[in-house]
């Protein structure tokens, strides 16, 4: 970049002398940058220098010491005494970790990301956390709370005398293209600004609770938990993410909003834990072909794929299969996803709550009930590397299979396969037999042995009978068919299939 600014000056310096000896009015030329004065974008002050000047002394470098267990990689060799410590036990090693935080008490309470204070590896410790404000006074901190679902964690120090701090304002009046700046400790360079405009709002990354603010300042390593003002000073923003192939700035920054993080913070400043609201249904996103087999548009509303019995869902009458496209008054988006939404519902509140059943428009009320532990979730729920469309193709294939509609070959159950299977007695459908791998059921995991109990949300009991829902499908302008599989050892899911093209 050197080079070509160089070759830029270089050019102009040459056209410049050239105007110079070929002009006649040699002296009635003035430089280009006499008496300018760059002019303010609408809403923009000419300079932030005055507000930065008052902004800055409340924003604080957070820096951690950390005790990292390290295997040795010649354990159970002749060397592993040489190159490690006796017996080729794993060694102890320090590491440091380096964020950003922001002062919002005179008193000394700090904001900041979860992760800048939290051990950075798996058999890691924090063994002490140190805040250093811009006078480059250093203080020992004492991590107050911590809620690692929206990455935010709260601090306290012991100052000698009141500090200068920053206090939220409202993100929900943010607007893209407004103008914001950040300041932080990127890359350890303490009290560093940038500036620039929000680029989305309610973005999400794939986290639950993703409503991020996008912006184009610029964002790096070790901007983590810094603040994002707005240009009248209030904090709107915690920096917390970047979008980089190269790991720098590139442009794509992302901020927890303060209408987010603002009620959190207060709830960790009292020594409280966060808790959230809780319906105990399994989602999943309606995607192209979920959307598609269920002949509706795609990305308004979340598919529910189980209910938890007992639950708040369950007691307002909820099912599997059904669409909630509403709560509480608020769409069901991608920008707004369902469980964000009855996060925030208060917990005992009743919620009205709009879903679609077969194509029916219902409304229920459902008493939200309070969010468990994550463990708790993980006995209910399945994970994502069971998830059947995140299966590798299925090499099953005979011509039977090839011949069939969805390119899936099925038999009626028995209670002989029943046993086999190890599936409740009580169930009813058609096995798979075979998969033909070069087909959309092939792709997403369908095999041998796993159950078919419904599809296009009628029940199937013979191979005739999930050929002629696949007809009806086609019939209605659908290029994709629900399937309600069963897997042994696994809950019932829905699965949307394409059909094979004609």
């Amino acid at each position: 970049m050197r080079y070509a600014y160089a070759i830029t000056g270089a050019l102009l310096l040459g056209g410049t002398a050239i105007a110079v000896t070929s002009s006649p009015n040699v002296g009635a030329q003035v430089a280009q940058n006499e008496g300018m004065q760059a002019a303010a974008p609408a809403g923009a002050p000419a300079s932030l220098a005055d507000m930065v000047e008052k902004l800055q002394p409340a924003v604080v470098n957070i820096s951690t010491k950390q005790r990292v267990q390290v295997q040795n990689p010649f354990a159970g060799t002749p060397f592993g005494d040489l190159f490690g410590a006796p017996g080729g036990r794993p060694q102890t090693r320090q590491a440091q970790s380096l964020g950003s935080g922001f002062i919002i008490s005179a008193d000394g309470y700090i904001v900041t990301n979860n992760h800048v204070v939290s051990a950075g590896a798996e058999g890691a410790s924090v063994d002490s956390i140190t805040v250093t404000l811009t006078n480059s006074e250093e203080y020992p901190a004492r991590l107050v709370g911590r809620d690692p679902a929206t990455d935010i964690a709260v601090l306290k120090i012991e100052p000698k005398k009141a500090l200068p701090f920053v206090k939220f304002g409202d993100s929900t009046k943010a607007r893209v293209g407004d103008w914001v700046i950040a300041i932080g400790n990127p890359f350890a360079l303490s009290g560093t600004v940038t500036a620039g405009i929000i680029s989305a709002v309610h973005r999400g990354t794939g986290g639950t609770y993703d409503k991020f603010i996008q912006t184009d300042a610029s964002i790096n390593q070790g901007n983590s938990g810094g603040p994002m003002f707005d240009m009248r000073g209030n904090v709107i923003g915690i920096n917390s993410q970047i979008l980089s192939p190269s790991g720098g700035n590139v442009g794509i920054g992302f901020a927890i909003p303060s209408e987010q993080a603002a009620p959190i913070v207060d709830t960790l400043r009292k020594g409280q834990a966060v808790k959230r609201g809780y319906l105990g249904i399994q989602i999943s996103p309606l995607g192209e072909d979920l959307a598609d087999s269920l002949g509706l548009a795609k990305n308004r509303g979340e598919f529910v794929q189980g209910v938890e019995p007992g639950k708040g869902a369950d007691k307002a009458g909820i099912k599997a299969g059904d669409v909630i496209v509403s709560v509480a008054g608020q769409e069901v988006t991608p920008d707004q996803n369902l469980s964000s939404i009855v996060a925030s519902q208060p917990i005992g509140s009743r919620v009205p709550i709009v879903l679609l059943r077969n194509g029916q428009r219902q409304t229920v009320t459902a008493v939200v009930g309070e969010r468990p532990s994550e463990d708790e979730l993980n006995a209910f729920a399945q994970s994502q590397d069971e998830d059947f469309s995140q299966q590798p193709n299925n090499p099953s294939n005979n011509g039977q299979a090839s011949q069939q509609s969805l390119g899936i070959s099925a038999i009626p159950l028995t209670s002989t396969i029943i046993r086999q299977l190890g599936i409740a007695a009580d169930t009813r459908g058609i096995v798979i037999t075979a998969v033909d791998g070069s087909t959309d059921a092939g792709a997403k995991g369908l095999r041998r042995g796993d159950v078919i109990i419904t599809a296009n949300n009628r029940p199937v009991a013979t191979q005739a009978d999930l050929d002629a829902q696949v007809k009806a499908v086609s019939a209605q302008g659908r290029s994709a068919i629900l399937l309600q599989v069963l897997r042994r050892g696994q809950p019932a899911v829905f699965l949307p299939v394409r059909l094979r093209d004609k």
